[in-house]
């Protein structure tokens, strides 16, 4: 029978595929223009009122030398979170994330979907000009470096999922491919390319829409999925040892420690219950991606969170950024 023996949950901002010097100057000017800003009750705002509200002393929060700190810090535990997804011997690897109409567009974008087709592509990178901004330099490091590559995907049992999800009337858009030039979309790209990096490990995509109102799922349902995936791996007759990574946040674009730090200790603490009540107002713009780890928590209740590194993500003096975490559930020898 196939067993759940580990579980993982890493962010993916673009702040992990920036370099140091992005890190210490780039960011507190791109943060400026950001449109998606909401405050730590969940309101809508913007850079001017989040920079007039910061406590004083914000600036040397985000001097040179501490972004730098912060730069290896979160570089030290990606590479801590790809030795220990290596460690695990998995013959399969659940990814939870979201997509961000890249797959899909707001036209028509499924709560929920799995993709099931035997691989799935990474496109390469478009061609570099002299007049790219870092910005766009980082995001093309998420793409292959010189052709496409189609990575492999367990699609008997991802095609099994979504039959048996639909049974337990969950409503799942199912993938058999991508369309002409779509590639898998930034929660994905990430865990390939900087976490398993050449590793051949077959994945299963599962997308949440967690980003783009109006259909974005409670955080009472992402529990639910989780639970009825635990359920379901541990049904499926080939004997496989099965990991699952929860793809992106914490809390972004605005730096909620304390909605970081309760979420990681519910899922220390395995409470179902507190994940699930949630409120959805405090899931918007980044922080949605939360959503992505609920699942993953739920999944991974029968195992005990062993190892979390947090690295609040300050970027701005307005205290923008992202809470950058890592977290490893112990393996199953």
């Amino acid at each position: 029978m196939a067993r759940l023996v580990a579980a993982f949950g890493s962010s993916h901002s673009i702040m992990l595929v920036s370099q140091r010097e992005d890190w210490q100057h780039g960011f507190r000017v791109i943060d400026t223009k950001n449109a998606h800003y909401f405050d730590q009750q969940g309101e809508k705002t913007d850079y001017p009122t989040l920079l007039a509200r910061a406590p004083a002393g914000s600036e040397a929060m985000v001097t040179p030398e501490r972004m730098g700190q912060r730069y290896d810090a979160a570089e030290a535990a990606m590479d801590q979170l790809g030795e220990r997804i290596r460690a695990a011997r998995l013959d399969v690897l659940l990814i939870v994330g979201d997509d961000q109409t890249e797959l899909f567009r707001t036209s028509n974008n499924p709560a929920f979907a799995i993709f099931y087709g035997p691989t799935i592509r990474n496109t390469a990178r478009e061609p570099a000009s002299a007049s790219d901004s870092w910005v766009k330099s980082a995001r093309m490091w998420r793409h292959e470096p010189e052709t496409d590559r189609e990575y492999p995907v367990k699609s008997d049992l991802a095609e099994w999922l979504i039959r048996q999800l639909c049974d337990r009337d969950f409503d799942i858009t199912a993938m058999d491919g991508l369309e002409r030039g779509q590639s898998e979309g930034h929660a994905f790209q990430f865990i390939h390319r900087r976490l398993l990096k050449e590793l051949a490990l077959p994945v299963i995509p599962v997308i949440l829409n967690t980003f783009d109102p109006p259909n974005q799922p409670t955080p009472r349902r992402c529990v639910a999925l989780g639970a009825a995936l635990r359920e379901l791996v541990a049904t499926w007759p080939e004997d496989l040892r099965v990991g699952v990574i929860a793809s992106g946040g914490l809390s972004h674009f605005v730096v909620d420690e304390a909605l970081d730090q309760k979420v990681l200790q519910a899922l220390r603490e395995k409470d179902s219950q507190t994940l699930a009540a949630l409120d959805p107002k405090l899931l918007q713009a980044g922080s949605s991606e939360i959503r992505n780890w609920l699942v993953v928590g739920e999944m991974a209740r029968e195992l005990d969170l062993e190892w979390v590194e947090y690295v609040p993500g300050y970027r701005s003096p307005a205290l923008t950024g992202t809470g950058l975490a890592f977290a490893a559930w112990k393996t199953i020898t």
